[in-house]
């Protein structure tokens, strides 16, 4: 068993959505000072590797602790979605094969090589009708190594609108990808865990996503309950 994580490290003036909070992270507390060391945080809800709740483009649908646990960990597919020109739409035929009920998707843009730099809001995106296959599939959870599942910046947020309007997890800003991709080609099992923070009320929340790598042409552990 493999554990790989997915997630980039939260620090201050790390890469956010446009017109999202900075993140500055510093002491608070020092041992030097005051006997024990505590960080001072400040931060959005959608900084760094986080999920998205469907309360986050509208009022009316579930915020993060309504929803189900197993919306965060379970099984994964990964979608092989590099090489694409900046800005490339990702279309239906992408998830045509190997995509179905209650799984996690993941999708692989490459994109995170690009992390804190300039070229990283040029990522790949998923079309609505792409959203709307997977949810028709069963899909309830779907992550992207990018800054968005939709353009960066949008007007309108159609992928995100499918998805959450089926009360979806949406899983941004992963990395790592490329290691799933080989551990997959070699039919190794995949589960991934991205548990968010307990926040009443909120449209999601940074998280530390990891995956959990079985072995080949068994299982990654956690359905069965094995090592």
């Amino acid at each position: 068993m493999e554990l790989v994580d997915l997630s980039v490290p939260i620090e201050t003036g790390m890469p956010v959505y446009p017109g999202d909070p900075e993140v500055s992270i510093g002491p608070a507390l020092t041992v030097a000072r005051d006997g024990v060391n505590v960080l001072g945080l400040h931060l959005g809800s959608q900084s760094g590797t986080h999920v998205d709740a469907p309360f986050h483009i509208d009022d009316s649908l579930p915020a993060l602790d309504a929803l189900p646990l197993d919306r965060f960990c379970g099984p994964a597919v990964v979608v092989d979605a590099r090489g694409l020109a900046p800005r490339s739409p990702i279309g239906p035929a992408a998830f045509e094969g190997g995509v179905g009920e209650g799984m996690i998707v993941l999708v692989a843009t490459g994109w995170s090589l690009h992390w804190g730099t300039a070229a990283y809001e040029g990522h790949p995106f998923l079309t609505e009708e792409a959203a709307a296959l997977l949810v028709a599939r069963g899909v309830r959870t779907v992550g992207i190594d990018a800054l968005s599942v939709d353009p960066t910046p949008a007007a309108d947020l159609p992928a995100h609108r499918v998805l959450c309007g089926a009360h979806a997890v949406i899983a941004e800003n992963l990395t790592g990808l490329d290691r799933l991709l080989r551990a997959q080609a070699s039919g190794r099992p995949i589960e991934v865990f991205m548990l968010p923070l307990r926040l009443p009320g909120a449209d999601g929340a940074p998280v530390r996503a990891v995956a959990r790598v079985g072995r080949q042409g068994g299982s990654a552990g956690w359905v069965s309950g094995a090592p």
